[in-house]
């Protein structure tokens, strides 16, 4: 499993969850944090977890995802999961602050063109693609597991900090629960390597107006710290041709 944070401080917590020695491996521009867990079923086998400080935006995750994606398959050793994970914004009041979101569809909510008529995603211009959705049986069992709620997790270039914008988003969005940056760029790289991909985040801050003082990162933190350490057993068990 490849799991693409933006920052250390998110690829941190989740290593924590495991409570395991990391070892790094070095990647054209960046360094992977390796985490191996023994199959608690007895089989002999094993997890092995990749942690990836991706970069935040889009962009940057499509980029150091498919480097990782490429280095794993060129070894003969392709990723089972690409996950996208860290803390978010979320829409209130269903995604409070501290909570845990799982992404029942990953969908960039900024691609496109505006108009005098409104905003039109790429996909009404005729080319490619605004969505991803993650496989069905994994995210109940990680919603499960965890207690978070499932639902659309928006990725944006520019983070939203205004009322206005919010009411926008929700309107084109009305199931949207959380907002982030590089959910659908690790999922576009994902789907060029025919992966499959979840995106989990912790909330930090509600979206809509800038409130520094209001931002709980650490709590997010911590949240995705616990999160993690609960799904071990779903990942697991999850058997990719389940998707």
């Amino acid at each position: 499993m490849l799991v693409a944070t933006a920052v250390p401080a998110e690829r941190d917590a989740v290593a924590r969850a495991f409570a395991r020695p990391v070892r790094e491996l070095p990647l054209p521009g960046a360094i992977l944090h390796r985490i191996t867990l023994a199959d608690e079923r007895g089989s002999g086998g094993r997890l092995v977890i990749d942690l990836l400080a991706a970069g935040v935006g889009p962009a940057l995750a499509a980029a150091s995802t498919a480097t990782a994606l490429t280095a794993a398959a060129l070894d003969g050793a392709p990723y089972d999961l690409a996950v996208s994970a860290g803390i978010a914004g979320g829409f209130q009041p269903e995604a409070p602050v501290g909570s845990l979101v799982v992404a029942d569809e990953i969908t960039v909510a900024d691609l496109g063109a505006e108009t005098a008529d409104g905003f039109l995603p790429v996909t009404e211009l005729g080319f490619g693609t605004v969505s991803h959705r993650p496989p069905e049986a994994l995210v109940a069992q990680v919603a499960a597991a965890t207690g978070a709620r499932a639902g659309a997790v928006l990725t944006v270039s520019t983070v939203t900090g205004t009322a206005d914008r919010a009411a926008a988003l929700r309107a084109r969005h009305p199931g949207a629960l959380a907002e982030a940056m590089e959910g659908f760029g690790v999922a576009e790289a994902a789907a060029a390597h025919r992966v499959p991909v979840l995106e989990m985040r912790a909330v930090s801050n509600p979206v809509g107006p800038r409130d520094r003082a209001a931002w709980r990162i650490g709590d997010a933190l911590a949240a995705l710290t616990e999160g993690f350490g609960k799904i071990g057993p779903v990942l697991e068990s999850w058997n990719t041709h389940d998707q």
